[in-house]
């Protein structure tokens, strides 16, 4: 059976979220941790903060569209609001 992952990382150089998908969670964070993904090299250092595990990449793929919606966003925040205090991120 197949996983996917939706997972969240935090710049920690511009505080601001990075969104991805991926069926190999372990070497896609080994990617952005040695600035292989266009997206996020400039933004290293990363943290990854969030993610979640799916069976059904359809539903793994409409996650992560959510997610990097305006509104899913903000409920990402208010879920994580004690993390990102952490961080001084409001």
């Amino acid at each position: 059976m197949e996983r996917y992952y939706v997972y969240i990382l935090l710049s920690l150089k511009d505080y601001k979220f990075y969104t991805g998908f991926t069926t190999n969670l372990k070497k896609r964070l080994q990617e952005h941790a040695r600035g292989e993904v266009a997206s996020t090299k400039n933004r290293r250092p990363l943290k990854l903060i969030h993610y979640e595990y799916f069976i059904n990449e359809k539903d793994a793929r409409a996650r992560e569209a959510f997610l990097k919606s305006g509104f899913g966003r903000e409920q990402l925040k208010q879920a994580m609001k004690r993390t990102l205090e952490q961080f001084d991120i409001e």
